[in-house]
C-alpha cells in the first residue's frame, strides 16, 4: 500500500442525489421506512450479548444502499473535508505513508481518531469507523515510535517467536494512538532483489515466509493490552507481488513493481498459496489485493482467485480490501473497472481520494444491475463482521487505548535491539571480528560511511513518510553511537567520507555504507549499486587502512565490486530500524552472529536466475 499525502483533484461526473434515493432505499426483506427511519436504542445490533450473526442481520436490514456503499468506502485522511465521514457514511479512513496529524504525537493521533469516531457515531446507524495504517516495521508513521527491522532482516533472523513478539509490540504501540487495523504483514515471496519492495518480504523461501507471516499475524491479533478491542492484521498482497518480472510494470517509471507474474499451477501451489493458507490458519481477518497481474490479469479483477479460491475454496470469512487506487488500474473506464473488481470479490475500496466519484459510480452500477445487490450485501456483511469481532461497536477505540508510555517502552526498545542483532548476517570474516571491547582499550578505531550515523538511512523506507528520508527523522541509536557506547574505552574517529586528517595505516576502519531510503516502485533498481559516495568511502578506507570491516545497510543484496570484496569482513545489517546498537552487539561480540541469508546474494545485477550467486540463501558465518 502507499502513499503520500497529496490531495488529488476530484475526477469524474457526479450523479445527482436522486440516484441515491431511487436505488439506495433497501435490500432484502426490510421496508423503506425501516431502512431510513430512526433506530431504537435497543435495536438488536446494539446488544453485545447477542450473537454476531444476529447483530449483522439486524443492522444490514436497516441500511440503505447509500449506507452500504459508504461502508465499502475507504478514504485517505488527507483528502477528508469537514463532515465527509457523516456525509458519505464512510466505513473506513486510512493514513497513507506520512499521513500523520500536524503534531505527530500519540496524543494528537488519539485526538484525531477520536474526532473521526465521534463523527461516525453521530450518523443515523452509529456504525463505528475502521481506521487503517501501514505499520510495517513498528508504528512507523508515528514520530519516535519503536522502529523494528524491516521484514528481510527478520527473515535473516528466521525466528518465528521473535516475529510474534514484534507483532504484539506493534499492536500495542498502534493501540496507544487509537488504531487497531494494520496493513501488515507483507507475505510476498520476493524473488528479484531489483524489486523496490524486496525488504518488505521475509525472503525467497515460501515456507519461511509462511511461517514468519503466520507468527506475525498470531502475535499482532493476540496483543493482550486491549481487553475490549481486538487488533487485526492484513495479509498482503494477494497474489504474486514478489514474482513480477523485470520490465513488466506499466505504472509510472516502475520496472518491476506492480508488474506481471507468470505462474503455472505448480508455482501457485508450491510458492504463492502457502503463505496465505497459513495466514488464514492464523485467523487473519483482512487481505489486501496486489497491484500486480497474474498471467496478464490484474489481480484486482481476478475473480477466480479472490472469490473462487480465497473465499469459496479456502473459506475466508473476513473482507478483502483493495490497494491504493488499485481498482483504477483495471480499466481506463472507471465504471468498468469497478464492475470487474467488485464482482471479482473486493469488499472495501481504498479509493483513496475521491469519495464522490466512487460512491456515485457504484450507485449507478447497482441501479443498472452491473453489480448485483447481493454482492454489495456480501461485502458489507463481511466488513460489519470484522467490526463486530473487533469490538468496535461495544468499546471506544481511544478510551480503550493503553497508556501512551507503551510507545518506545524499554521493553520494546530491547526487542528492537534484539531483532536487529539476530538479523545481522556475517558474509566474510578474515579474523577481524568480533571487535571485542577489551581489545580496544585506548586504541583508535576509525569509522566512516554515510550510513554509520544516519537514522533515516538505517530505518529505510516506510519510516515517518512513505519513501522515508535520510537524517534525524526519529529517535533511535545509530550504529556509530552503538559503537561508541560499547567500545567506550576506544578512541573512535568518525568521518562519513573516510577523509581522515590523520590515519594509522596499521589501523582498522569500519565502513558503514547504505542505500538511500526508498519504497515500492520508486526503489526499483537495475544496478543494485550503493550510492557513489559510499563506494568512494569504501575505496578511500581500503587505501588508507590495513584492515577494513564493511557493514552494508540495505533493503536487499547489493552488488559488491572488487574493492568491497577485498574488505577483511563483510556484514549485512539490512535495515535494522531505530536500534542500531543491535548491529554493534554483533560487531563487538556481545551477541553471537546467527543470521542466515533469506535470499541469494547475487554476483551481478543480472536476473537472479542467470548465474551462480555470490553467497547462497542460507549462508551466514
Amino acid at each position: 500500500m502507499k502513499k503520500i499525502n497529496k490531495y488529488q483533484p476530484l475526477a469524474g461526473i457526479l450523479l445527482s442525489f436522486s440516484v441515491f434515493l431511487s436505488c439506495g432505499l433497501t435490500s432484502g426483506p426490510a421496508s423503506r421506512s425501516r431502512s431510513e427511519g430512526s433506530v431504537p436504542a435497543d435495536a438488536p445490533y446494539k446488544k453485545a450479548s447477542l450473537p454476531i450473526d444476529t447483530r449483522i442481520a439486524d443492522l444490514l436490514s436497516r441500511m440503505t444502499l447509500e449506507e452500504k456503499i459508504g461502508q465499502m468506502t475507504q478514504i485517505e485522511r488527507g483528502s477528508l473535508r469537514a463532515g465527509d465521514i457523516s456525509r458519505y457514511k464512510l466505513g473506513s479512513v486510512l493514513s497513507g505513508g506520512g499521513g500523520a496529524p500536524a503534531q505527530n504525537t500519540a496524543a494528537a493521533w488519539k485526538a484525531m481518531i477520536s474526532a473521526y469516531q465521534d463523527e461516525a457515531r453521530a450518523t443515523r446507524l452509529q456504525i463505528p469507523l475502521l481506521y487503517g495504517i501501514d505499520a510495517v516495521h513498528g508504528h512507523n508513521n508515528l514520530q519516535n515510535a519503536t522502529i523494528f527491522p524491516h521484514n528481510i532482516a527478520l527473515g535473516a533472523a528466521g525466528e518465528a517467536e521473535l516475529v510474534r513478539r514484534i507483532g504484539i509490540a506493534t499492536a500495542e504501540e498502534m493501540a496507544a494512538t487509537g488504531i487497531y487495523w494494520n496493513f501488515a504483514p507483507c507475505i510476498a515471496v520476493a524473488q528479484d532483489p531489483r524489486w523496490g519492495r524486496f525488504y518488505e518480504s521475509y525472503g525467497q523461501d515460501s515456507s519461511a515466509v509462511a511461517r514468519l507471516g503466520r507468527a506475525y499475524i498470531e502475535g499482532f491479533q493476540s496483543a493482550g493490552t486491549m481487553p475490549s478491542l481486538h487488533p487485526i492484521a492484513t495479509a498482503k498482497h494477494f497474489l504474486g507481488d514478489g514474482g513480477t518480472r523485470w520490465g513488466s510494470s506499466t505504472t509510472d517509471n516502475y520496472k518491476i513493481d506492480q508488474g506481471n507474474t507468470p505462474a503455472d499451477e505448480q508455482y501457485l501451489q508450491e510458492v504463492l498459496f502457502p503463505p496465505y493458507e497459513e495466514a488464514l490458519k492464523a485467523g487473519v481477518r483482512t487481505i489486501m489485493v496486489s497491484f500486480s497481474s497474474l498471467n496478464g490479469v490484474k489481480m484486482h479483477a481476478n475473480k477466480e482467485l479472490i472469490t473462487g479460491v480465497l473465499k469459496t475454496k479456502w473459506g475466508f470469512s473476513g473482507f478483502v480490501v483493495s490497494d491504493w487506487g488499485g481498482i483504477d488500474q483495471v480499466s481506463p473506464d472507471y465504471g468498468k473497472a469497478l464492475t470487474l473488481a467488485i464482482n471479482a470479490g473486493i469488499d472495501m475500496v481504498m479509493v483513496p481520494y475521491d469519495a464522490n466519484r466512487f460512491i456515485n459510480t457504484m450507485t449507478q452500477l447497482v441501479k443498472e444491475n452491473q453489480i448485483p445487490l447481493s454482492r454489495i450485501d456480501d461485502a458489507v456483511r463481511r466488513i460489519l463482521r470484522v467490526k463486530f469481532e473487533m469490538g468496535l461497536f461495544d468499546a471506544d477505540p481511544v478510551k480503550s487505548a493503553p497508556a501512551e508510555t507503551v510507545v518506545r517502552s524499554p521493553e520494546h526498545l530491547a526487542l528492537a535491539r534484539e531483532a536487529a542483532a539476530k538479523g545481522v548476517v556475517v558474509l566474510k570474516n578474515e579474523g577481524v571480528l568480533p571487535l571485542a571491547p577489551a581489545q580496544w582499550q585506548g586504541k583508535k578505531l576509525y569509522v566512516s560511511g554515510y550510513a554509520a550515523d544516519d537514522m533515516g538511512i538505517q530505518c529505510g523506507g516506510w519510516t515517518i513518510s512513505w519513501q522515508g528520508s535520510a537524517g534525524s527523522i526519529t529517535k533511535g541509536t545509530t550504529i556509530l553511537s552503538g559503537l561508541k557506547d560499547t567500545l567506550a574505552a576506544a578512541n573512535i574517529m568518525y568521518t562519513a567520507s573516510a577523509e581522515f586528517e590523520t590515519a594509522d595505516p596499521q589501523g582498522l576502519c569500519v565502513v558503514v555504507a547504505g542505500e538511500l531510503p526508498y519504497a515500492e516502485g520508486k526503489g526499483d533498481s537495475a544496478e543494485l549499486k550503493l550510492p557513489q559516495r559510499e563506494l568512494d568511502a569504501i575505496a578511500k578506507a581500503r587505501k588508507q587502512f590495513k584492515k577494513v570491516v564493511l557493514v552494508i545497510v540495505s533493503g536487499r543484496p547489493v552488488i559488491l565490486d572488487k574493492t568491497a570484496l577485498s574488505c577483511d569482513a563483510i556484514v549485512a545489517a539490512w535495515l535494522p530500524g531505530s536500534e542500531g546498537a543491535g548491529v554493534t552487539d554483533v560487531l563487538t561480540g556481545l551477541v553471537p552472529s546467527s543470521g542466515k541469508l533469506p535470499c541469494d546474494w547475487p554476483a551481478s545485477a543480472n536476473s537472479p536466475s542467470d548465474e551462480k550467486p555470490l553467497f547462497p540463501r542460507g549462508f551466514g558465518l
